[in-house]
């Protein structure tokens, strides 16, 4: 047993892989297993264990993904977004440098103990952060070609995957991470396997389209492949996806920084969305949950003139909001606004740049994309269905309940 967080863990006894799939609304499982398009998935959830789980709030990939792979919630573990504004600098910038951790990983707890540990992720915005301190393999599917022993564990990626460099803004782009899973797997180089994908479809294609469809059909094959290697096998998603658009397609968006402009004057607030990262095709840094800095004296008009708003589902102070996320309270503004699920938040009409969006937009952030699917390929007797389960009880579910499951 080890002990990370608070929380304990057993020694694999089989490989063991934990795969958070980014952006998958639970409907889009349903969808594909209805089609017949996952026959691995649709055996797993009669035989095997399936739940649906919440996620962190906000709902977006940073927060999730450390959650997942250090058990606890972002009070605990510090990554409470994608993006931040950071007041001891007086700068923005990503939340993507492991100084803003706060807790250990179980990767890198696990590989401490002496097991073989790999981590492999979609985007390059991650490694870092799921790499600290793993004494181990870790290495982006974006960065592939790059990827050394002295900085990732591992060198010659494209010749051990078999495939070519994915674009960022592909499925290709996950299809290279599973296939890197079953290959790290069938070598016996890693022992406890941790993937995490992109939702660049997700954001294209609502759950039952053709597109869809095909790729989850992709992830079923190599679940397949994962499930015949022996391997303890769980599947969950670091949050859901849902449509923001008007009757009319265009994306749904409630300027904020232009709102508190107008009512209070430049240079009084400060908008910032933490869903904000590098890919701007996938979202347009336009999602559901964010956060205002803004003077003590505007704090209770504020919070009145944005809870009157159509399309706000809640609006909290800081104190409020971390209690109810779990949430570091020294990250997040002064107040937080969770948009309603057809809704996104933005900061100005004139710092988003909308003319890469494929139409209709999609995206996450909200509490309407905290449903996520939590399914393992082993049956775990006696779990409660009925309790309130985490996509960060992934690991705790395969090492400590589906071992000899």
């Amino acid at each position: 047993m080890i002990a990370v967080n608070g929380r304990h863990y057993a020694a694999p006894r089989a490989a063991t892989v934990v795969v958070c799939v980014d952006g998958c609304e639970p409907d889009y499982i349903a969808q594909a297993v209805a089609a017949g398009c996952m026959p691995t998935m649709k055996r797993w959830l009669a035989q095997g264990t399936a739940l649906i789980a919440e996620c962190v709030v906000p709902s977006f990939t940073n927060p999730n993904n450390l959650s997942i792979v250090t058990g606890v919630p972002p009070s605990v573990h510090g990554i409470c977004g994608n993006y931040l504004f950071d007041p001891a600098s007086g700068t923005e910038m990503m939340m993507n440098d492991p100084k803003w951790l706060r807790a250990p990983t179980i990767l890198a707890a696990l590989a401490q103990a002496g097991h073989s540990v790999a981590a492999v992720t979609a985007k390059d915005k991650l490694r870092r952060l799921l790499g600290h301190g793993l004494r181990g393999i870790c290495f982006s599917a974006e960065k592939a070609d790059t990827a050394t022993l002295a900085e990732n564990g591992i060198e010659g990626v494209l010749e051990l995957v078999g495939l070519p460099l994915p674009s960022v803004y592909s499925a290709e782009l996950s299809e290279f991470v599973f296939a890197a899973g079953v290959r790290l797997v069938r070598a016996r180089r890693a022992q406890v396997l941790y993937l995490s994908t992109t939702d660049y479809v997700q954001h294209k294609h609502a759950p039952g389209t053709p597109e869809a469809n095909r790729f989850f059909a992709m992830m079923d094959r190599y679940l397949g492949e994962l499930d015949a290697l022996g391997a303890v096998v769980a599947v969950t998603a670091d949050h859901g996806m849902n449509a923001k658009t008007r009757l009319d397609a265009s994306p749904n968006v409630i300027y904020l920084q232009d709102l508190l402009d107008g009512w209070f004057g430049n240079g009084e607030s400060r908008v910032i969305l933490p869903i904000t990262d590098p890919y701007v095709v996938h979202h347009g840094a336009l999602g559901s949950f964010a956060t205002v800095y803004l003077p003590p004296r505007r704090m209770e008009d504020a919070i009145a003139r944005l809870r009157a708003l159509r399309g706000i589902e809640l609006v909290l102070d800081r104190a409020q909001a971390a209690a109810r996320f779990e949430l570091p309270a020294d990250r997040i503004g002064d107040i937080v606004v969770v948009a309603e699920r057809d809704a996104v938040l933005g900061t100005s009409a004139a710092r988003h740049d909308l003319s890469q969006l494929e139409l209709p937009l999609r995206s996450h952030g909200g509490i309407s994309e905290s449903r996520v699917p939590l399914i393992l390929n082993r049956r775990i007797e006696g779990i409660d269905g009925n309790r309130r389960w985490r996509n960060f009880d992934a690991f705790d579910l395969a090492l400590n309940r589906a071992q000899s499951a």
